[in-house]
């Protein structure tokens, strides 16, 4: 997972360099998909409950599952980048929301508060907390800020599969008081979806897209983390290679691409 977690890493980061004015979803799923399976790996959402793409690309008041297609992005807009990548069969999931070049202030600040919600959520992934205490912390930062967080989608437990109990909602209800211990082991998604509006999202007639039913935009971002003794591992973050104060793009990861027929290593 924490190999699969780097891939995730790393694809997000060449997605959100990619999302410029003009650039097609279907352009931007294909570059998804040849970086993860360059280093070995499965795009884990192809063919998943019947999906059609590698990965899901949403736009302005789009929620998560937006289908990529034959929509060229265009500058001022958000879009939304969701990944998932496979690895010996253990998988990892992650997502970002970025602008399409100069984007509004109203925008910008949608996407920060919402990239700052799922770190509230991380705070409370430790041994001994509740997945309550993770809702409980995005919603108490979204709801300080004026946005709504989404209640028919939730995060959830990934592993062996793309879906996993247990459910991690980014709001608590009367059962979150006993919702599940959080032990050392456990993996989980956590991924606040946050609206300028209200709460409340309908879907498309593919089938898969979800969007705002007022209209509004909507952020979402993701990591997969693994509740350690200490505290909690971030396996979606990209990891600096040695010597290096940040992650750098590539030739430069630890990750190295897989020769044809090979794995990665």
């Amino acid at each position: 997972m924490r190999r699969a977690g780097q891939i995730v890493a790393l694809t997000l980061d060449r997605l959100s360099a990619a999302a410029l004015p003009g650039v097609t979803t279907r352009e931007l799923d294909r570059m998804a998909e040849a970086t993860i399976r360059s280093f070995g790996a499965a795009p884990t959402f192809y063919g998943l409950y019947g999906y059609p793409a590698h990965i899901c690309v949403s736009i302005g008041d789009e929620v998560v599952h937006g289908i990529p297609g034959e929509r060229a992005l265009e500058s001022g807009e958000i879009v939304s980048f969701d990944v998932g990548a496979t690895v010996e069969g253990m998988m990892a999931d992650g997502a970002v929301t970025v602008g399409v070049g100069p984007i509004s202030a109203a925008a910008q600040r949608l996407v920060g508060v919402t990239r700052e919600a799922l770190y509230k959520g991380i705070e409370q992934a430790r041994s001994g907390k509740r997945v309550g205490d993770i809702s409980a912390a995005i919603q108490r930062h979204v709801e300080a800020h004026g946005y709504a967080v989404v209640r028919k989608l939730v995060g959830h437990g990934v592993g062996r599969e793309m879906h996993e109990p247990p459910q991690v909602p980014n709001f608590v209800d009367r059962g979150s008081a006993d919702s599940p211990e959080l032990t050392p082991g456990m993996t989980l998604a956590i991924e606040p979806m946050v609206n300028e509006g209200t709460w409340e999202v309908v879907q498309d007639r593919d089938g898969w897209t979800y969007r705002t039913r007022d209209g509004s935009l909507s952020a979402h971002f993701e990591h997969t983390i693994v509740v350690t003794v200490e505290g909690h591992e971030i396996l979606t973050r990209r990891e600096a290679p040695a010597g290096r104060a940040r992650p750098a793009m590539e030739g430069e990861s630890r990750l190295t691409a897989a020769p044809a027929g090979g794995e990665a290593r």
